[in-house]
């Protein structure tokens, strides 16, 4: 098969390789030499994802497509691409969805499905060739998944938030305290509330943190948000602890803590929250085209 396409591919960089071939941490290494069960799956994790990297890489290269590599799904890049594949799991997807737009759609390989989760991913170490076979064309389904705007003290800080975000006290000891409104308060409401943090989230992050923490999954294609409140202390006075923000309406948290965080689709993307910032967040004009999702957002539900 030869196809005409300029493609980017995003490569997961492994614990492994960072700290164990880069860096040469001695306390990993010796961890790794006393075959110690905290690092049992570290170095076959690895192996697998140098493994499925190659296959991608040489089935790719068999197409004639015009191919870009990214090592590390953090790297900065620049330029344009019919398609853009992701090699890794979820995380590697989730810091790669923050460039795109809603033009260019996205593919996931899980290069290590016994040691990482691939709910976003379209295909797996398994059935590469397969996967990118029909990728490429136009065989491989898409869903276009709704994404989050998160607003500081009104000037937009993330419009691609595709999982969730976390908004909670900077220490997890700390009781987090806020008022939550959901905005027009016509059809809304206001409540003070403490608690271990809030949950809020596209229907695509529904079946992770939010569905830990009490939430509903909802379906993969909605355009709805929803927010889950974290361990609400007085639960009897917080009668609003999980919900749905729709397309035309906004969830607004008031912050009453002197040093809190707000973390966006995972641990990596952080930003301070001080006393009496307002954090503000609403359906993103910005949707993703994620290719192969169906199949596997219905083995999660």
């Amino acid at each position: 098969m030869k196809v005409e396409a300029s493609i980017i591919v995003v490569l997961k960089k492994t614990v492994f390789q960072h700290l164990v071939v880069e860096k040469k941490n001695t306390h990993l290494r010796g961890l790794l030499r006393r075959n110690d069960e905290s690092v049992a799956r570290m170095e076959r994790a690895h192996i697998d994802h140098e493994e499925t990297t190659a296959e991608v890489l040489t089935t790719l290269k068999a197409t004639g497509a015009r191919v870009k590599v990214v090592r590390g799904a953090h790297t900065a890049w620049s330029g344009s691409a019919d398609l853009v594949i992701t090699v890794g799991g979820d995380g590697t997807l989730l810091a790669t969805s923050h460039r795109l737009s809603s033009s260019t759609p996205l593919l996931g390989i899980n290069s290590a499905p016994n040691y990482s989760v691939g709910f976003f991913c379209g295909g797996t170490k398994a059935n590469v060739r397969q996967t990118l076979v029909k990728a490429l064309a136009g065989k491989l389904a898409g869903t276009e998944l709704t994404r989050m705007t998160v607003l500081r003290n009104g000037a937009p800080i993330h419009e691609r938030v595709l999982n969730e975000a976390l908004f909670c006290h900077s220490s997890p000891a700390a009781t987090s305290r806020y008022i939550l409104r959901k905005l027009p308060l016509r059809r809304g409401f206001q409540e003070e509330q403490r608690s271990s943090g809030l949950w809020v989230g596209p229907a695509a992050g529904s079946t992770a943190a939010q569905r830990s923490a009490g939430g509903d999954v909802l379906p993969i294609r909605s355009t709805s948000l929803q927010y889950v409140v974290r361990e609400p202390y007085g639960a009897d006075k917080n009668t609003h602890r999980k919900g749905l923000i729709r397309v035309g309406e906004t969830l607004r948290i008031s912050s009453k803590m002197r040093e809190a965080k707000l973390f966006l689709d995972g641990h990596a993307t952080v930003f301070d929250v001080a006393l009496g910032d307002v954090i503000e967040m609403r359906r993103s004009d910005d949707s993703i085209l994620l290719l192969g999702l169906a199949r596997g957002a219905r083995r999660e539900q």
